[in-house]
């Protein structure tokens, strides 16, 4: 068979797995039937699956012609409580849910990579253990994974998201901090409640609460280096049920993005102080909460060229990855072990978690062959 037959022939198995997922989203820790689908789809190719204590998701093995490391690759598998409106001929049947953000493209992808690899492994220099990773949409997934034991023996795990601002056949490489970690706060302003039109005899913690807002945003400006990248952003404020009677309680919360571990670990007692401080002076008294939630995609130094080579290689364009303050779970797996996060280009029309999100499918094989590739070079290389 010509490469070109190839090609074509795993590009239409592809779109139509992409398809069915697409049509059949399940939201983070529902994703029964989607498991269900990829356990059928690498039986059908010969792939060995692995047996580890998940209710959702599958881990996949390609073991190797010859004795080496194990590495990982992950895709997440989860879809968004979104209502879709692409108008697609293959729209989502679950009313109010959608792969909003192209997790039926990363999934059916890293099958064509599982299948591309299952036909190579005798030139593997070690084995290639694929993760479809359940509920990275609420930052569990990963958490899971490792605890089911799925990282056992792993020394190394790779894996992308899709970039709709990037062309396809571009891969966007960046070492060190790619996506920001995310953290959210509660704040309570604790003042004196009383009359609307008394003030002088209450504690106005919405007046308390304004100065903090106002407060927590000179943390950036003076408190942190010039070179760290961090957001602070308050989300959400209640206070009060009625118009003349001044609360008791004033209550916020928000979200902290940084690309700087250091910064991060220091924020919240910055915050915290900047809050105590204001309030005392007013004579009101606060109660912060602290709730980390992801830590920073960090990619290794040492895979950078690598990355790059697997890319130019079979043809594709590298880019220079831009870092995005959203926020990825794949993260978890590189405080455990060394990692590297990719950027593949779908040309898609609208960003991430858009109600119209979508993504020009030519990408898939561009994705299963650049993994593939990746896979062995890593190998191959490994020291």
């Amino acid at each position: 068979m010509a490469v070109s037959e190839e090609q074509t022939r795993l590009q239409t198995k592809l779109v139509e797995y992409r398809r069915e997922l697409h049509e059949n989203p399940e939201l983070s820790m529902q994703e029964f039937e989607t498991t269900k689908r990829i356990r059928h789809w690498l039986e059908e190719a010969g792939i060995t699956i692995l047996d580890y204590p998940l209710e959702v998701g599958v881990v996949a093995e390609i073991s190797g012609g010859e004795p080496g490391p194990t590495i990982a690759l992950r895709a997440d598998i989860d879809a968004l409580p979104i209502k879709e409106e692409t108008g697609l001929p293959f729209a989502s049947k679950n009313e109010g849910v959608m792969h909003a953000c192209g997790h039926d493209f990363h999934t059916s992808s890293m099958i064509g990579s599982a299948i591309l690899l299952q036909e190579r492994r005798a030139e593997l220099k070690g084995n290639v253990r694929i993760i479809f990773q359940p509920a990275e949409e609420i930052a569990q997934g990963a958490v899971l994974v490792e605890k089911a034991g799925a990282l056992d023996g792993v020394q190394a795990i790779f894996g992308m998201h899709n970039k709709p601002d990037l062309p396809v056949g571009t891969i966007g490489i960046r070492e060190g901090s790619l996506m920001a970690s995310v953290d959210r706060f509660e704040l309570d302003v604790i003042g004196v409640g009383g009359h609307a039109g008394i003030p002088n005899n209450s504690i106005d913690p919405i007046i308390v609460a304004s100065q903090i807002i106002t407060g927590l945003q000179t943390i950036v400006s003076r408190s942190l280096s010039s070179f760290d990248n961090v957001v602070i952003s308050i989300t959400q404020i209640h206070a009060g049920n009625t118009w003349n009677v001044i609360p008791e309680k004033a209550t916020m919360e928000g979200t902290v993005r940084t690309f700087q571990n250091e910064a991060r670990k220091i924020i919240p007692d910055l915050m915290k102080r900047t809050a105590e401080g204001i309030a005392s002076g007013l004579g009101a008294k606060i109660d912060f909460r602290w709730y980390p939630y992801l830590p920073v995609v960090n990619n290794s130094a040492r895979f950078k060229k690598v990355a790059a080579e697997a890319a130019t290689e079979i043809g594709y364009r590298v880019a220079e990855a831009q870092k995005s303050p959203g926020g990825e779970d794949f993260a978890f797996y590189q405080t455990k072990i060394p990692g590297f996060f990719v950027w593949v280009g779908v040309n898609g029309p609208k960003e991430w978690h858009h109600p119209a999100f979508t993504l020009q499918e030519d990408a898939l094989t561009v994705a299963a062959h650049y993994f593939t590739n990746l896979s062995i070079k890593v190998l191959d290389q490994w020291e």
